[in-house]
């Protein structure tokens, strides 16, 4: 399997009909050293795999290429189906995008599967017991990437939680943790807070999980499911989450496992699915022969899982696991029963020596259950009723002592038509009527404009609203139309009211 004179368009034409085109990223920093490691294993072990490599990373960027990746890259992809990717370097500064994030949002890559276990006492852990997979959304939240500055205080970042996205994330869940014998499914979130995304998100949670009654379900706010996470997370099974939590989360629940360098991660999407280690590309010890190949290689075996090759998978992951036991170590995870501290070379050797092998004292590798099938996601209902109430109108204003009662006295002085100032809020807060003196105040306001006795409106009231403050130097930066929906509000409230 000599990867590097492989011709890309080969992913069309695999030599054999049982041997299934991948597509390899070698990545950046100690990515080369740690997939070649990883793809000598999967060779040595009879991985029914042809790697087609593709550039993305670095040097792409380096070329002018803002995404990563080269256009004909896409076409590689689609014909393989599969992506082993090692990690890759983003350059500092702006107008670089995030190749990953790019590729689980083209690609509808939405579940992010990242199991984290355990290996003690072979590997130094405070928590032999711990043994979770976190289960992320992978495209919405605040990864979509919306942002602005708006004003020359405030800048904002869009986040975007969809009703499909939540029912696709916590179907998987469930499917998952039936599939795998897994006996509970934990949901985090901040529904306390954001009541309306997040709030969502628990809904979705309640309703589906209701069709699992074979399941322990729970769900916990988001700051104490972490903290316990990191204390005791063997109370913990599976947990599904919003995207950015659930980023935190799992590097929190590698790390307490042993090395963040033990942990793979599988992206999967309806016609996709991209395998990968979640550590970064670890520039300062690049070309040293000291990275753990660990995390990229765990990473292969769920991907061999996926790809129906079980008895590969198997193997190596016994084979893993036996060199773990037997105390064949890289310096990162280096403790009390390291018999052999290793390079990334010599780690990938001890593991070919040891295929066929079956660890005596750790749990021997588990069968995955391949791809799991999900039923279809129903359409969102679209008899509920809609209704235009009012505006939030943002504006970037900072005259005088930035007084609320100055703003909103000038608001009105503009304002025609059937819409009225209501509130106003400064970062969430409400400062008028009403407000406190000491809060803090920055260029950047929210002021709500409803109808009266609530009212329905339209866009042209809108439109007329606004032209009302043409010319009156106040600088309107957004706006946020306020709806109901079967008369209930789809909009927060200020904080303080």
């Amino acid at each position: 399997m000599t990867h590097a004179t492989l011709d890309p368009h080969a992913a069309h034409t695999p030599a054999h009909p049982t041997v299934i085109p991948v597509a390899v990223a070698h990545g950046d920093g100690i990515g080369p050293e740690i997939m070649t490691a990883t793809l000598r294993v999967l060779e040595a072990a009879g991985a029914r795999i042809h790697p087609v490599p593709i550039r993305v990373g670095e040097s792409v960027y380096r070329e002018g290429h803002t995404s990563g990746f080269t256009p004909d890259t896409w076409g590689t992809l689609r014909g393989a189906g599969v992506l082993l990717k090692a990690p890759i370097t983003t350059p500092q500064g702006g107008g670089y995008k995030s190749l990953n994030v790019t590729l689980r949002k083209t690609l509808g890559l939405y579940a992010n599967v990242r199991p984290c276990r355990s290996y003690a006492p072979f590997v130094p852990t405070l928590h032999p017991q711990a043994d979770v997979v976190i289960i992320r959304e992978n495209e919405e939240d605040l990864y979509a990437g919306i942002e602005h500055r708006q004003t020359r205080e405030v800048v904002q970042c869009l986040k975007l939680v969809t009703r499909q996205g939540c029912e696709r994330i916590v179907r998987y869940a469930f499917e998952y943790a039936r599939a795998h014998g897994r006996k509970k499914v934990t949901a985090l979130s901040k529904n306390n807070i954001m009541k309306l995304t997040d709030g969502l998100f628990h809904d979705v949670f309640r309703d589906i999980g209701a069709q699992y009654p074979d399941l322990e379900q729970e769900h916990q706010i988001i700051d104490i499911g972490t903290a316990r996470l990191a204390t005791h997370p063997e109370r913990y099974d599976v947990i599904v989450t919003l995207n950015l939590y659930g980023d935190i989360i799992s590097d929190v629940a590698a790390e307490i496992t042993g090395s963040v360098g033990l942990a793979g991660s599988a992206n999967i999407g309806p016609t996709f699915a991209m395998f990968e280690a979640i550590h970064g590309s670890a520039p300062d010890i690049a070309g040293q022969n000291v990275a753990n190949p660990g995390g990229l290689l765990q990473a292969a075996v769920m991907m061999l899982g996926h790809l129906g090759q079980h008895e590969v998978a198997e193997c190596i992951q016994n084979a893993w696991l036996r060199t773990l036991e037997d105390g064949v170590h890289t310096p990162d995870i280096a403790g009390e029963h390291t018999a052999q501290s290793v390079g990334t070379r010599e780690f990938a050797d001890a593991v070919i020596a040891r295929l066929g092998q079956t660890p005596t004292h750790l749990p021997a590798a588990r069968r995955s259950p391949g791809q799991l099938t999900l039923p279809p996601i129903p359409p969102a209902p679209r008899d509920v009723t809609k209704t235009l109430v009012g505006t939030d109108v943002f504006f970037e204003w900072a005259q005088g002592t930035r007084d609320p009662q100055a703003l909103a006295d000038t608001l009105k002085d503009h304002a025609t038509g059937a819409l009225t100032l209501n509130m106003i809020t400064n970062r969430g807060v409400k400062v008028w009527p009403g407000g406190q003196q000491e809060t803090h105040r920055t260029d950047h306001w929210r002021c709500r404009f409803l109808a009266a006795d609530g009212q329905a409106v339209t866009h042209a009231d809108v439109v007329h609203l606004l032209s009302s403050f043409l010319g009156s130097n106040l600088d309107f930066i957004k706006t946020e139309h306020l709806y109901t929906f079967d008369s209930v509000p789809g909009f927060s409230m200020g904080q303080g009211q």
